[in-house]
């Protein structure tokens, strides 16, 4: 029993010191380990998966502009001009929604809320206004790309570039 006594001594002043030394040092557990920290709650998206869903927001805004355009002028013309377009978008959503990795256990991605602000197509769509979304969102996409991993920026640069060559089709 004499020899134990000593070592029990030891654990309890090494265990009682440690936390005083580490408090004392300004360690927090926080600074040991690195990664999101599991009590904080759920962890903040990525920006660029903030970044992808207002894009696939505003993409998703672009077909239902395409398709109340459509079938204000279905069997016309111009709805036969414009279901190339649409069927585009819609290839554009489809690849843009691939990128997207939901985590299991969260809510499926939600658009920005300034996209789904203007989600709503207006009932009758006019060519010019196509135009103009097809200018805002290929500028839109520009502006993104340098804030983007290399892989997104080359997507978002192949839809910007479909998108103005969309403004040249209809007119512009």
């Amino acid at each position: 029993m004499p020899d134990i006594l000593p070592r029990r001594r030891l654990l309890l002043a090494s265990a009682t010191t440690l936390p005083l030394l580490l408090a004392a040092a300004g360690c927090r557990s926080s600074d040991v380990f690195t990664g999101p920290d599991p009590l904080a709650g759920k962890p903040q998206p990525a920006p660029d998966v903030v970044t992808l869903q207002t894009v696939i927001a505003a993409e998703e805004n672009m077909v239902k502009l395409y398709r109340a355009a459509i079938s204000g002028d279905s069997g016309t013309a111009r709805a036969r001009q414009l279901a190339p377009l649409l069927a585009q978008h819609q290839q554009h959503l489809t690849r843009l929604r691939a990128r997207l990795v939901v985590p299991a256990g969260t809510a499926s991605a939600s658009p920005a809320p300034s996209a789904s602000a203007a989600s709503k197509a207006p009932a009758k769509v006019s060519t010019a206004q196509l135009r103009t979304a097809e200018r805002a969102s290929a500028t839109n996409l520009v502006k993104q790309l340098a804030a983007v991993e290399p892989a997104l920026a080359q997507l978002f640069a192949s839809i910007a570039a479909c998108d103005a060559t969309h403004v040249i089709a209809l007119g512009g």
